[in-house]
């Protein structure tokens, strides 16, 4: 069971051999067996990497992150066949009604501001009142735009009336790296389940490849949060980078039990999308443990 991240920081040569990736620096070389990962980060432009290795390493429906020469996450390689039968997996994502995905996105901004008034609850913000009476507001597609009051209110309370998403600081740089991996994983996830990140259920920007992920990926954003709120002194450099992808492998609540992150979005995600299939309604949440 692939359970490892890792993250290539300085320049080396990538090659595959006998089942395993190896890592070529000056003389050093080590050895990880491709069973064991789950992502691999390429966090450095100095990194070559063999085009056989990249073919075993989509085999291995393993997880490949690019960062550009400023460390972000750019891009990502996925393999084409992830799923058995992603054909009818597909067609049936084409046939989601209207009601069916404005009644999945009601859910989705429900658990997302449950998640966000659970933070606000935990750091003592008296507006976490104000988040979950929103929650009792949210429409079907959330005609009325509760997600985005939410939004203002939640970073206003974490980070102070004066923080802005856009702006170029220690904290937006440590979000947007943490939901730019949380995306990747997520669109790993949706993939390997036979679906295409292109059509989503709220988002439909025709020039977003992720539509589906942003839609998936708007309970979990609060993780990401928590962790920066509790870091948000720190430099953003290597280490936070790492802390921030260790998260991933950290254990949450999720249906009343512990499972680390990268589990969890395995079952969100399946159940979720066979839910949609199937017109159920999904009203689970996440707390964090």
């Amino acid at each position: 069971m692939s359970f490892r991240t890792v993250v290539i920081t300085n320049k080396s040569k990538l090659n595959y051999k006998n089942r395993f990736l190896v890592v070529k620096k000056d003389l050093e070389e080590q050895y990880i067996h491709l069973s064991e990962i789950d992502t691999l980060i390429i966090d450095s432009i100095s990194v070559s990497i063999s085009s056989y290795l990249l073919k075993e390493l989509c085999d291995y429906k393993i997880n490949i992150i690019f960062c550009d020469e400023k460390h972000n996450p750019y891009g990502e390689l996925t393999s084409f066949y992830s799923n058995y039968n992603s054909s009818k997996t597909i067609a049936n994502q084409i046939k989601w009604t209207k009601k069916e995905t404005d009644t999945l996105w009601k859910q989705i901004v429900i658990n997302k501001i449950k998640n966000q008034a659970y933070l606000l609850r935990k750091i003592k913000s008296p507006n976490y009142k104000l988040l979950e009476s929103y929650i009792l507001e949210v429409k079907d597609g959330d005609k009325t735009n509760r997600e985005g009051h939410a939004a203002k209110v939640y970073f206003n309370s974490l980070f102070g009336k004066k923080f802005t998403r856009n702006a170029l600081d220690n904290i937006n740089s440590a979000l947007n790296y943490g939901y730019a991996v949380l995306l990747s994983t997520i669109n790993k996830e949706i993939i390997a389940n036979g679906y295409i990140t292109q059509i989503g259920i709220h988002h439909k920007n025709e020039y977003n490849d992720f539509n589906l992920t942003c839609d998936l990926m708007e309970v979990f954003r609060p993780i990401i949060d928590n962790f920066v709120y509790f870091n948000q002194d720190r430099i953003f450099d290597t280490s936070y980078k790492l802390d921030i992808i260790n998260i991933f492998n950290t254990s949450f609540k999720y249906k009343s039990k512990k499972y680390t992150l990268k589990d969890i979005l395995k079952k969100y995600i399946k159940t979720t999308l066979e839910n949609l299939n199937e017109k159920k309604n999904y009203q689970e949440y996440l707390y964090e443990g």
